[in-house]
C-alpha cells in the first residue's frame, strides 16, 4: 500500500473559508506530505506563497461547485489560476448538459480547459458529480471524453453535490467503491482516478486506493494521517 497522505489533494473549498485558514492548511499539509492543497481560485496566490519550497503543491477548482459557468469563463479562469500559481487543475463538466446528452458541447468544455491548463503547464481533473449522474454508461461517456481531451485524470465528485433522500432530506454524494472501479476500468492507464467526497478515514482511503484511485479529495487528512499512523484523529473533516 502506497504512502496513502501521499496521494490527498486536501480541500480548503467551503465557502466560508478564509485566507488564514489556507495558510493554517498548507503548513499542516506541507509537514504532512500531501500531494496538493486544493483552494478556491480566489486563494491560489495565498496557497501558492505558503506552499514555496514545500513538496505539497497548490491546485484549484474551475467552475465549481455546479460546472455551469460558460466554456470561455471556464478556461478564462483555468488561465488566471495557473498564473496565480496553481499546477493541478480540477474542473466541473456542465452537469446539465451531460444529463441532456449534449456530447459535443462537453467534450468542447473539458478539451478547453484541459488546453488551458497544458499551456501553462498545469494538469487536469475533470469532476463528474457522480452522484447526480442516471446511470453507468454516463459515467463511461465521461470517461471516454475526458481521455479524448487529454485529461490527467477523472474524478467522482466536488464534495458539494446533493440528492434528496426518501424522508425529504438532502444528502450528499460522493465517491462510491463502485465509481472508482468502473472509472478505473473505463480509462487507459495514461489517466488516473481520483476519489473525491466522504474520504473521512485511513480506512476509506485504503479501500478506494485499492480500487485504482490514485488522488483523493479530502479535507480529513488530519484523521487519514493520524489512521496511517495507527492513531485517533479528533476531527475527520467534512469533505
Amino acid at each position: 500500500m502506497p504512502d496513502i497522505v501521499a496521494l490527498i489533494d486536501h480541500a480548503v473549498l467551503h465557502p466560508t473559508q478564509t485566507a488564514d485558514d489556507v495558510r493554517k492548511a498548507c503548513a499542516m499539509c506541507a509537514e504532512l506530505g500531501a500531494a496538493s492543497v486544493c483552494v478556491k481560485p480566489s486563494h491560489v496566490a495565498v496557497a501558492a506563497e505558503a506552499l514555496r519550497g514545500s513538496k505539497t503543491v497548490p491546485s484549484t477548482v474551475i467552475g465549481f461547485p455546479h460546472g455551469g459557468t460558460s466554456t470561455a469563463a471556464k478556461a478564462a479562469e483555468t488561465l488566471q489560476a495557473c498564473d496565480d500559481g496553481a499546477v493541478e487543475v480540477d474542473m466541473v463538466v456542465n452537469i446539465g448538459q451531460t444529463l441532456a446528452g449534449e456530447w459535443d458541447a462537453v467534450a468542447a468544455d473539458i478539451r478547453a480547459v484541459v488546453d488551458a491548463a497544458k499551456s501553462k503547464g498545469a494538469v487536469t481533473k475533470v469532476i463528474f458529480e457522480t452522484g447526480l449522474l442516471p446511470d453507468d454508461a454516463t459515467k463511461v461517456k465521461l470517461c471516454e471524453l475526458s481521455e479524448a481531451a487529454g485529461a490527467a485524470y477523472v474524478k467522482t465528485s466536488t464534495g458539494f453535490g446533493f440528492v434528496k433522500a426518501d424522508d425529504g432530506s438532502l444528502k450528499s454524494t460522493g465517491a462510491t467503491e463502485h465509481d472508482i472501479a468502473l472509472m478505473r476500468a473505463s480509462c487507459g492507464p495514461g489517466v488516473k482516478v481520483k476519489a473525491s467526497g466522504g474520504v473521512r478515514s485511513y480506512e476509506d482511503a485504503v479501500k478506494l486506493v485499492a480500487l485504482g484511485a490514485e488522488r483523493l479529495g479530502t479535507s480529513g487528512t488530519e484523521a487519514i494521517a493520524a489512521g496511517q499512523r495507527g492513531e485517533t484523529a479528533a476531527s475527520s473533516g467534512s469533505y
